[in-house]
């Protein structure tokens, strides 16, 4: 065995020694290991702890829980697996199946088939004894992620998305015999449970090289096979102006994501591009955050990039001039990634909000076709993309540098960005006008107009919100003559 320093984290330590304490006075043996040890050698932080067992784990973790004051969930009644929450902390507990060395040699990969004493570490050595009989920490000091067994991704195939994850975000390498069974495997990704591929999926947008990350994925074949509504979109040509075709386009576009979010680089394209997007610390807290579980705006804006135009080939004509068009494919994507993302257990809010920048991906350049767009123009977008304009807005930027990519018109790109700066801050300036400042309500409308309560008092109110947003009406006298007036046109009209 190896012998090895953990450095354990402060807020972690008086937990650790709780359990081992209360686990030891009941003759349990119990060993970190997984992820947890791995990230304690690598001196990464993690804020989830994996303790195996020499008893049942369903049985011994409402115990627990109740001796850390945590809510207990159980995960896995076949595997005997559970999970204690605490606050910015959580614990699992696996039952150990024989011995240790056999319960690690179960595991997915090398470097997660470490395990330490529990006991041991509580007592404070200056080492510890590493239990590592597959070899773990020589591949963590060679950057590998090597499988345990010729079967171990066949036992469970998220381990297939897995071995990705922790190669990108380790910055590490996939071994060459276990990147074989990686091709062999990727097939029975589709035998996973929803919600497990949306967790990895996630995990998987959240580091930064999302252009290599979705490459690799695309060679072993897992991309498709968890969306094969991409495959359509490999090799489907598109106009002159696109650099890539239809598959490459959108691999791009959630870099580019990335990129205008300062969350990476875009190699097409110098600093002095980013320039010209606007950023603040606003908007920084904005696409931080947390839409759901393991979701937040930022990774949201990347699938939304990943699904933007899943519908161009079906959606494709080629006009008697040569024109090629993908008319409605807005629409028609966005119908496809709901259908996409409830088939991966996204939540509801998840489904609405990517589906809505689908839908209107377009709509920013579309505002205005020369100089800047109206103060109605903009106040009309924001309504309909309602919680995610300011999330399209940015869209439709990594769209734009996904389209030219090494062709990108730096004029050009400067106006697309004025555009979205300009929207950006009317808008701000029209919620502050509209929110504060009701001049006329539905009870007016009844009261003043005799109207019925219905359909046409929303239509009404909804007209003069935009009037009072294009900053045509500032007074309650105002409001009351614009709805009278077109009341009277109205009734002309009939």
């Amino acid at each position: 065995m190896k012998e090895s320093k953990l450095v354990i984290e402060p807020g972690i330590s008086p937990v650790l020694i709780k359990i081992s304490n209360f686990l030891a006075r009941q003759n349990i043996k119990a060993y970190l290991v997984g992820g947890f040890v791995r990230d304690l050698l690598l001196g990464r932080e993690t804020a989830d702890i994996d303790i195996a067992i020499s008893a049942d784990a369903l049985e011994i973790g409402p115990r627990i829980a109740s001796l850390l004051d945590g809510k207990y969930v159980p995960l896995d009644e076949v595997n005997r697996v559970s999970r204690i929450v605490l606050p910015n902390l959580e614990l699992d507990l696996s039952t150990i199946k024989g011995n240790i060395e056999q319960d690690l040699a179960q595991r997915d990969f090398s470097i997660d088939a470490i395990a330490v004493d529990l006991e041991e570490l509580e007592k404070g050595y200056p080492s510890v004894q590493l239990i590592d009989p597959l070899g773990g920490w020589d591949d963590l000091q060679r950057k590998l992620v090597r499988a345990t067994s010729e079967d171990a991704l066949k036992s469970d195939a998220v381990r297939l998305l897995r071995a990705v994850r922790l190669a990108a975000e380790l910055g590490f390498n996939i071994d060459q015999e276990t990147k074989a069974l990686l091709l062999r495997d990727s097939p029975l990704i589709s035998t996973v449970a929803g919600e497990r591929i949306r967790e990895e999926l996630l995990r998987l947008l959240a580091v930064p090289q999302s252009e290599q990350i979705l490459s690799y994925l695309d060679e072993l074949g897992l991309i498709t096979d968890i969306i094969p509504e991409l495959i359509q979109t490999k090799g489907s040509t598109q106009p002159k102006e696109h650099y890539w075709d239809v598959f490459n386009h959108i691999v791009h576009t959630v870099a580019a994501a990335d990129f205008l979010l300062r969350q990476g680089d875009w190699e097409y394209a110098n600093k002095e591009a980013l320039t010209f997007v606007p950023w603040s610390s606003a908007l920084a807290q904005h696409f931080k955050q947390e839409i759901s579980h393991g979701s937040s705006r930022r990774l949201l804006l990347k699938l939304a990039a990943l699904l933007h135009d899943i519908a161009k080939p079906q959606t494709k004509t080629i006009e008697t001039d040569g024109r090629v068009r993908f008319l409605g494919h807005p629409q028609m994507g966005a119908e496809i990634a709901a259908e996409i993302l409830q088939r991966l257990r996204f939540s509801a809010k998840e489904v609405k909000l990517v589906e809505t920048m689908v839908r209107y991906h377009l709509r920013p350049t579309q505002m205005s076709q020369e100089g800047l767009p109206s103060p109605r123009a903009i106040y009309r977008y924001f309504r309909d993309a309602g919680e995610v304009g300011i999330d399209t807005l940015f869209l439709s930027l990594a769209d734009h540098l996904a389209t030219r990519g090494p062709n990108l018109n730096l004029a050009q790109w400067q106006e697309h960005a004025k555009v979205i700066e300009y929207a950006l801050s009317q808008h701000l300036q029209q919620e502050s006008i509209i929110a504060p400042l009701k001049l006329v309500d539905g009870h007016d409308l009844i009261n003043i107009f005799g109207i019925k309560p219905g359909p046409k008092i929303g239509e009404l109110l909804e007209a003069m919100r935009e009037a009072q947003a294009a900053g045509e009406l500032k007074t309650r006298e105002a409001a009351l003559s614009y709805i009278r007036k077109r009341l009277v046109k109205e009734a002309k009209q009939d």
